[in-house]
């Protein structure tokens, strides 16, 4: 079982990161380090959560930091693709009217 796997692709200054599997409080460090790693090397960020199962209170607290940080330096943060589940979270939570999510 993938408790969570991190694609990266960049498509020129644009990097989407695609997350398969659970953003919880064990995997939530990983992802939050995979972007930092990134930070100065892209222009617009995406994360895809085509696979995405499910985003603890620990996944949603890197999103919105991440958004915060990226906020300041004018880069977009937009989140993809996100199943009825997800939605369902970042709805109870309020984030959905928080992050930009197509």
């Amino acid at each position: 079982m993938i408790i969570m796997n991190i694609t990266k692709d960049y498509n020129g200054k644009e990097l989407t990161l695609s997350v398969e599997g659970r953003i919880d409080t064990i995997t939530s460090q990983e992802l939050d380090n995979e972007i930092h790693n990134e930070l100065n090397n892209f222009d617009s960020l995406i994360i895809d959560c085509t696979d995405l199962e499910y985003i603890s209170s620990a996944g949603l607290r890197v999103l919105i930091a991440t958004q915060k940080i990226l906020k300041a330096e004018n880069i977009p943060l937009v989140i993809k693709n996100v199943s009825a589940p997800v939605n369902e979270i970042f709805r109870m939570s309020g984030f959905n009217k928080i992050l930009q999510i197509e």
